[in-house]
């Protein structure tokens, strides 16, 4: 027997901005009836489990323990760009000069996730870098 993981819960501070964040990020679709000044939303994923925000009353206060981390399709830079542009922070580059590594961003409300080489990244640098 195995468990199947449902949905990755998000705590925040307004459930339903960050889930649009995330939509954007993800081009996942929000559930129809979540709408703004809702407690609970969700962002269904494309090839994977839910994105389950829930509200809660206290702040983020320390570095998140789980984080997403996402290939782009296009390239990581490119995307990195893109996420800046709808909101997201930079928090830490890990990119390296020849092309390995990741950027950590943050989205509105400080959780952290990183955004790691595209497929096509992969296939223009030699085989000698990290995994990301």
């Amino acid at each position: 027997m195995v468990s199947v993981v449902q949905n990755v819960a998000i705590d925040c501070s307004d459930a339903y901005e960050l889930a649009r964040f995330w939509s954007e990020v993800t081009g996942g679709a929000m559930h129809p009836q979540d709408g703004p000044g809702d407690r609970e939303t969700q962002v269904t994923l494309p090839d994977g489990p839910l994105l389950y925000f829930n509200q809660v009353p206290e702040p983020k206060t320390v570095k998140n323990r789980i984080h997403l981390c996402l290939r782009p399709t296009t390239s990581r830079e490119e995307e990195v760009e893109r996420l800046l542009s709808l909101g997201a922070t930079l928090v830490a580059d890990r990119r390296e000069p020849g092309g390995a590594g990741w950027a950590v961003l943050a989205d509105p409300e400080g959780n952290e996730f990183c955004v790691l080489r595209s497929e096509s990244d992969h296939a223009e640098m030699s085989p000698q870098g990290s995994e990301s």
